[in-house]
Formats: structure tokens, C-alpha cells, sequence
């Protein structure tokens, strides 16, 4: 890119963050990202279809973070990662590629509707090229006894009709390659000479200078270092980051700010609420052969919760996912048991992580391990549609200190009756002649927790994250919602933009990458948008 000012500066080369910076370099706008973790070159695994499982793995490619201690039945504190790096989660993530129900958009302000997005999904899978994987003896035993517990088989899991479906899912690979935004939008955009990607660059403040976003202060190699443009700046650092990153520019909840002896620039006292996501559990059990999949391809959506204030009675609020265990049980134990054992200040040094991926990597080196893995198959139950909404705050006035983050999970009791209602059903689906024939001993949570209070205390030691943070700079008709739905431009701040999942009011019921995209490449279309009707006028 040429010397001078960029037209526009993208925080975050995230999942949104690419699609925005790729279609502004194309639309002729000289844009700079800054992105703080690495390449994604650097890091081959998050380039490969079948990288994702080590990309799990790898400290480099996860930004690792935990919420405050939970409510009961928690009573812990979850781990919070994200992915960093080009292309953020998208990098690291399984390749779902699901748009989720057209009744979720209901939710959303006027303008974000289904009819209103869909023909926008389908110019962003034209670039991302999503397609199905190839079925196998497992995965048609599965579809065989959703079909036995009564989902209806779908072929297409992005027709907008989630209720009561089950089938295989959509997915953003080619090949060997996985088609990430960082691929679709960065690596293949048309103008590279208008992307100035500068890597390692971690944000901490915004230059707001006579209530405008001017500018981005920053940190790359240990130096600090200042970014101005005369256009204007997006936020696409993801719902837990940006909130952060506004709050430490002095934009947030004037208590917030006034605790930590900060100036004020703007009151806004929404940013860093309706943080919501979907917590999961995972039964697994034991078949009598080998299970044939290394994808998690196969999803279901049902209504499990008939008091929740939904659309209708058919309007899914429980995701359902078919899970092998030899796909990633590995790398996902090497990443998620050091955050399960280790106190948050002992999971940060590498040292006691370590100590435990070596216990890991000694209980795969058995082959009795290896082979016994490969029986075991899992039904995941994901909570889709949240009614517990928390928060996020600033722990201190650091950059470098995480956030105090509380999603609040099972704060509102209907959750936690969704989910047990939603495990279940997963029991019945395993009990089915199909899998039964197949084989379906239950290794976890095991037989004997089948009352609510067994059920509850497994919970509470069992549900993780499934990376789906959103909703912290909600967007809304209404002038307390800190982001206009039409242009994506946070209200109390000229030049200003959010462009990624911190603007979700109300999360879908299926995963968060697809819909990430979407307003990504809404906020691009926004900017170009109003830049030609500039250019129209002036002329």
C-alpha cells in the first residue's frame, strides 16, 4: 500500500475483520488492519481442512482467557479462548459454515431479517465456496437414529428452516485447504496493494479527538506506536475484545470508567452488556467398531424448551452435534484439561501447562488408548438460544490484563432446563435401535446420573464454552442500543464503527462464524455504500 493516511483502519483480522478490510481494498480504499496475533502463515495448521484439531492445540493461535467464577451449578471459572492470529476463530474453528434460523433473525432490528440477509450469505458463500463432507457408516448410523427419535433429515441446513432438522452441515473448506475469510477475503483479495496488514499489533486505545475516532494507539515489538486516518476506524476485534477496547478509550458505562480513575469521552452505558453464549456438554459413549468420521459435519436443531419466549413452538433452541472422538479427543484434552486442573494463575505459565499435555501425550502413547479412542463417539448438547444474559467489564486500565468477563451462564433457571431437557433427548437418540445396534455404552456422564440433581452436578463440572460470545455493543432501533443497525456506526462516536459479533442483540441458535461474516460484510457495504453517495453529491 502506498504512503499516506489509510481511508480506513480495521482492529481485529479476525473472521469479520478480513471480509471488512477485503472488500474495502476492493472497493478501491487503501485500509490497514491491525491484528495482534501472528500470520497465518506462521501457523500452517490454520490454512489446512484438517489442521483445526492441532490449531486447537497451539497456545500460538488461541487467545487464552477466563471468566469470572460461575453461579451453581458452575461454580468455576470456564475457560474463554478465542482464536488470534489472520483470521481469528475462523482459523481455528471446525469449518461450520451455518447461517443459522430464519426465526433468529426475527430478533434482530429491522433490515437484518432473513429475507433481508439472505442474498448477502449467499454473495459471501460465493466467495467461501461451503460444501459437504462425504458420509460414512458412522455418520448414516447417526442420521439413521435422529431420524428414529423423530428429526426430520434436512439436506440443507442453510434453507433458514432449523426446526426439528438434523443432517449434514454445511462446511468452508476446498480440499486440502480450509476457506477461511483470512483466504477468501485476505490471501485472494484483487487488490492487495490497498492491504497494509501489520501482524502483532495489539490495540490498546482509540484517538478520539472532538468526539471522532481519528486514530488507533497500538503496540507491535514491544514498541507503541499511533495509526491516524482521515477515514474511518472498525472494530472487529470480537465480542469480548472490542467492549475492552472501548472502555479502556474512556467509551463504556460512566461507573465503569469513574471506578477506574479513567476520563470520560462518551457515556454509553450498554457497551459490555447482553454478553451471552452457548454453553455445552458432551455425553460421550462407546461403540463396537471403529467410528468412521474426523469432522464434526452432522448437526440437529429442536425445540426442547416449550416456556422459552420464542417465535413459535417449532422454533429450535438446542443444537445437537455428532462428535468422534478420534477426530480431535487429543488435542482438545491437551487444550481444555490444563484449564479443567489448573488454577487461572497457574494455567497462564507454560511451565504447569505443560506438565499436563505431558500427562496427556503419556496416555496416547498406549496403543490400548489410541485404539479404544476410536470407538468413542459423542452427542453434544449446545444451548442455542440463551435466556442469561452477562457482562464484561475492565479488570484494571492495563491493555494487557483481560477482562472481567461473566456470561452469567444459568443465571435465568429456564436455561438450565433447556439443557438437561436437551441431554435427555441425546440419551434417547443413543438408545435408538440404530446406534444401539452400533454400540452404545455410556462412558460420561454415565448411567447412574439420571435424576435432575445428578444431572445438575454434572453439569456444573462438565459445560464449557463453545466460543459463540456475542452481543456487547448491541445493535437496536432504540437509542439505547449502542450501535445503528443501518450503518453499523456506534452512535456516541463520529468516524466510528463496529463490524463483528459485539453487535449481535440476540445470538442464533446455531454457531457464530457465518453470521460473523454477515455483518462484516454489511459494515463493508455500509462504508462503500455511503463513500459513492459522498462522491455522487460532490459531483
Amino acid at each position: 500500500m502506498s504512503s499516506g493516511a489509510p481511508d480506513a483502519i480495521v482492529v481485529g483480522g479476525g473472521s469479520a475483520g478480513c471480509v471488512v478490510a477485503g472488500r474495502l481494498a476492493e472497493a478501491g480504499l487503501r485500509v490497514t488492519i491491525l491484528e495482534a496475533g501472528e500470520a497465518a502463515e506462521a501457523n500452517p495448521e490454520t490454512l489446512s481442512s484438517d489442521g483445526y484439531k492441532d490449531a486447537l492445540a497451539n497456545d500460538r493461535v488461541i487467545w487464552s482467557r477466563f471468566t469470572r467464577r460461575q453461579r451453581p451449578p458452575t461454580k468455576r471459572k470456564l475457560f474463554a479462548g478465542t482464536g488470534t492470529g489472520m483470521g481469528g476463530s475462523g482459523s481455528v474453528n471446525g469449518m461450520v459454515y451455518t447461517r443459522g434460523d430464519r426465526r433468529d433473525y426475527d430478533a434482530w432490528p429491522e433490515g437484518w431479517h432473513w429475507a433481508q440477509v439472505e442474498d448477502d450469505f449467499c454473495n459471501l458463500e460465493a466467495r467461501l465456496r461451503p460444501h459437504k463432507r462425504e458420509a460414512g457408516r458412522a455418520t448414516e448410523t447417526a442420521v439413521a437414529a435422529a431420524a428414529a427419535v423423530g428429526f426430520r433429515i434436512s439436506d440443507d441446513l442453510n434453507d433458514g428452516d432449523l426446526g426439528n432438522v438434523f443432517g449434514y452441515e454445511w462446511m468452508n473448506f476446498d480440499g486440502p485447504q480450509r476457506r477461511s475469510s483470512y483466504v477468501a477475503f485476505v490471501k485472494e483479495n484483487a487488490a492487495p496493494e490497498n492491504l497494509d496488514i501489520r501482524t502483532g499489533a495489539r490495540a490498546t486505545r482509540l484517538i478520539i479527538e472532538n468526539g471522532r475516532a481519528v486514530g488507533v494507539c497500538y503496540v507491535q515489538n514491544g514498541r507503541e506506536k499511533e495509526l491516524r486516518t482521515d477515514g474511518e476506524v472498525i472494530l472487529c476485534l470480537g465480542a469480548l475484545e472490542t467492549p475492552k477496547l472501548l472502555m479502556l478509550s474512556g467509551i463504556g458505562p460512566a461507573d465503569e470508567l469513574r471506578r477506574h480513575g479513567m476520563e470520560i469521552v462518551a457515556e454509553v452505558p450498554e457497551i459490555g452488556e447482553n454478553l451471552h453464549d452457548h454453553p455445552n456438554v458432551t455425553l460421550f459413549f462407546k461403540g463396537r467398531e471403529e467410528v468412521d468420521c474426523y469432522h464434526p459435519q452432522l448437526y440437529g436443531f429442536r425445540r426442547m424448551n416449550p416456556a422459552l419466549p420464542l417465535a413459535d413452538a417449532d422454533q429450535p433452541d438446542t443444537c445437537f452435534v455428532y462428535y468422534a472422538a478420534r477426530s480431535s479427543l487429543y488435542q482438545a484434552m491437551k487444550r481444555m484439561l490444563p484449564a479443567l486442573l489448573l488454577p487461572e494463575r497457574l494455567h497462564r505459565l507454560a511451565f504447569f501447562r505443560g506438565l499436563i499435555r505431558a500427562m496427556v501425550n503419556v496416555l496416547f502413547a498406549f496403543p490400548f488408548t489410541r485404539r479404544f479412542v476410536t470407538r468413542v463417539y459423542g452427542l453434544v448438547v449446545i444451548l442455542g438460544k440463551p435466556v442469561s444474559r452477562g457482562r464484561l467489564r475492565l479488570r484494571s486500565t492495563d491493555p494487557r490484563d483481560d477482562a472481567d468477563i461473566d456470561p452469567a451462564y444459568f443465571s435465568d433457571p429456564r436455561d438450565l432446563d433447556t439443557l438437561i431437557a436437551g441431554i435427555e433427548h441425546a440419551r434417547r437418540m443413543a438408545d435408538s435401535p440404530p446406534l444401539a445396534e452400533w454400540g452404545n455404552t455410556e462412558l460420561i456422564p454415565g448411567r447412574r446420573r439420571n435424576d435432575r440433581r445428578a444431572l445438575e452436578r454434572w453439569i456444573g463440572s462438565a459445560v464449557m464454552t463453545t466460543f459463540h460470545f456475542c452481543g456487547t455493543c448491541r445493535m437496536g432501533a432504540d437509542e439505547s442500543a449502542p450501535v445503528d443497525p443501518d450503518t453499523l456506526r456506534l452512535r456516541a462516536i463520529d468516524g466510528l464503527r463496529i463490524g463483528d459479533a459485539s453487535v449481535v442483540p440476540e445470538v442464533p441458535v446455531s454457531a457464530m462464524n457465518a453470521p460473523s461474516m454477515l455483518i462484516g460484510w454489511r459494515t463493508a457495504a455500509a462504508i462503500v455504500r455511503e463513500r459513492a453517495g459522498q462522491a455522487s453529491s460532490a459531483a
